[in-house]
């Protein structure tokens, strides 16, 4: 699959696990939802090889001569292996309980959704005659990243500490861990915004953190964040 630009979620050796300062009111059933519609659609591409994955991978030249644009949905359901998916799946049980309690269900299913889609469009803007299928949930889960960061900054992540040989259980504040990430992402855009032969597609990471930020406040719902700040 060496073909096909994806999206690998990890912040060198930190693996965030969940937020260590707050705990959801209501069960996050989306978040669940989407990991469990991750993880049928991976076993599916498993059944049905590399044809089924390049069929529903998004290709931006194909997007940009109006073709095939079911893929803008499709692609954010699809991984190239299995550290992909079990590496982007971490990271949304991480960050997207918090943010569907503070949302609602409904208004955060809609907001996965154009995060995901928005930073697929950032990937194609950024190399739009590139015929490399794309395809992950990772911009849609920089979308959650996004809205966690503005939403919840001071929040400690219980995370995994991974040096050499060396593995603890760490807290880092939601603001540093994100914030490096965003940095990282940033920094390698512009190295990899024309490769044609394959990788991390960091635009859409980029792309969809600042959906994310940007757009946050306008799903989250006031009633549930007044009653969280309330401690009720």
């Amino acid at each position: 699959m060496d073909t096909i630009k994806n999206t690998e979620n990890a912040v060198g050796t930190v693996i965030p696990l969940s937020d260590a300062s707050r705990r959801t009111r209501h069960f996050p059933f989306v978040t669940a939802l989407l990991i469990a519609v991750n993880a049928a659609v991976f076993f599916e591409e498993l059944l049905r090889g590399n044809a089924f994955v390049l069929k529903w991978s998004l290709v931006p030249a194909h997007i940009v001569a109006g073709r095939d644009w079911i893929t803008l949905l499709t692609a954010m359901f699809m991984h190239g292996g299995w550290l992909h998916i079990i590496g982007n799946m971490v990271f949304l049980w991480a960050f997207g309980p918090e943010i569907e309690d503070a949302m609602n269900p409904l208004r955060y299913l809609v907001f996965y959704l154009l995060g995901g889609t928005v930073a697929m469009l950032a990937q194609i803007a950024a190399s739009p005659a590139s015929t490399v299928p794309n395809l992950g949930a990772s911009g849609a889960i920089a979308a959650v990243m996004g809205a966690f960061l503005v939403t919840y900054p001071r929040d400690r992540i219980r995370s995994i500490l991974w040096i050499f040989i060396f593995i603890r259980v760490t807290y880092i504040p939601a603001i540093l861990l994100i914030g490096f990430w965003f940095l990282i992402q940033l920094f390698n855009a512009g190295a990899v915004a024309n490769v044609q032969t394959g990788g991390v597609a960091y635009v859409a990471h980029v792309g969809g953190l600042l959906f994310g930020v940007v757009t946050a406040k306008l799903f989250q719902s006031r009633r549930r964040l007044d009653v969280r700040s309330r401690g009720l």
